[in-house]
């Protein structure tokens, strides 16, 4: 079955360091979370608020050598007013097993405003 997981978080700079750290560590609380493996994750989905432009957020993922043939896009996200800043967010597609119930979302920092229902899951 295939089911799609998602997460976001949030930095305090455009800053490629920044960036790739903040988006390495959601990455590892999703892994963590809902026991993935690089081979059952079809894509990953990035997008970034406009006004994160100092790195592709992609480049984190290839710092884990499992996932060097995961297909991974980057993406802005629509402008929207008030919208959350500094905002990274992933949608993985993956192949799974784990009802749609059970799937373990993850938002960290500013980004638990976004979906503050399923961040009561983010245990």
């Amino acid at each position: 079955m295939i089911r799609g997981i998602r997460g976001a978080t949030t930095v305090e700079a455009n800053d490629e360091g920044v960036i790739l750290e903040a988006t390495e560590e959601l990455v590892k609380e999703l892994i963590t979370r809902n026991h993935l493996l690089a081979d059952d994750v079809a894509q990953v989905l990035i997008t970034v608020t406009e006004d994160l432009s100092a790195t592709f957020p992609a480049k984190a993922l290839r710092r884990f050598s499992d996932w060097v043939y995961v297909p991974v896009v980057c993406a802005r996200e629509i402008p929207v007013p008030n919208s959350l800043p500094m905002c990274v967010r992933l949608l993985l597609t993956v192949n799974t097993d784990v009802s749609q119930a059970e799937i373990q979302h993850v938002y960290l920092r500013e980004a638990k405003k976004l979906r503050p229902d399923l961040t009561a899951s983010n245990r």
